[in-house]
């Protein structure tokens, strides 16, 4: 059930979905992230990922309000590295989860922002073409979309809880989905991070 495509958008990316899983989690609410995925595995734009700044190179603070939570999703790496299929650990969790997570639906997914959907968008970014990036892992659980980053040595990142705000709500202006139906965070197989992105304040 997991199909996928190859991206070429700057370098290699890997697209893949597993299809049931979405299409059981987007029953309760979320059709236009089923919608949105399926258009953008028949044909992803490739023009929003050619010049752009890249949501994963951002080093800026939000000031976000992170907690360090016991979640599985580190359990759930642990086993990915221990598995060590592919021989690269980001493609041992990411594709371990899909595989047999029942709340993980899709990984490597592309998303864009544009400049007149942000405010203070060229200040920010110093450019008007387009911000863009490819979502690590999206989990349905509890009623909300949670987006994921795997990071080695989580406990070290100094704005990766930038890079996955950023993600979050460009999935949210891509599906609609408001953002407080989100969730972000990032990990590894030691350590989990997490916050609200709908209580971000930055503009």
């Amino acid at each position: 059930m997991i199909t996928g495509v190859s991206l070429n958008h700057g370098g290699q990316y890997y697209f893949r979905v597993h299809k049931k899983k979405l299409a059981n989690h987007c029953k309760n609410g979320f059709s236009n992230l089923w919608n949105y995925i399926s258009l953008v595995l028949k044909n992803c734009p490739t023009e929003h990922f050619v010049e752009g700044p890249r949501s994963s190179v951002l080093k800026f603070d939000l000031g976000v309000d992170k907690k360090s939570l016991d979640h599985e999703v580190k359990y759930l790496a642990r086993i990915g590295l221990d598995s060590d299929y592919y021989g690269d650990n980001h493609l041992n969790v990411q594709m371990f989860m899909l595989a047999y997570d029942q709340n993980t639906v899709a990984i490597e997914i592309p998303i864009w922002l544009e400049a007149e959907e942000y405010e203070n968008y060229k200040d920010l970014f110093g450019t008007e073409k387009s911000l863009s990036g490819h979502i690590d892992i999206v989990r349905i659980e509890n009623g909300l979309v949670w987006i994921w980053d795997y990071k080695p040595n989580a406990h070290r990142e100094k704005y990766a809880d930038t890079q996955v705000y950023f993600y979050a709500f460009m999935l949210s202006k891509r599906t609609g989905i408001p953002l407080k139906k989100f969730m972000c965070g990032y990990f590894d197989d030691k350590n989990t991070y997490v916050f609200k992105p709908s209580e971000v304040k930055f503009f």
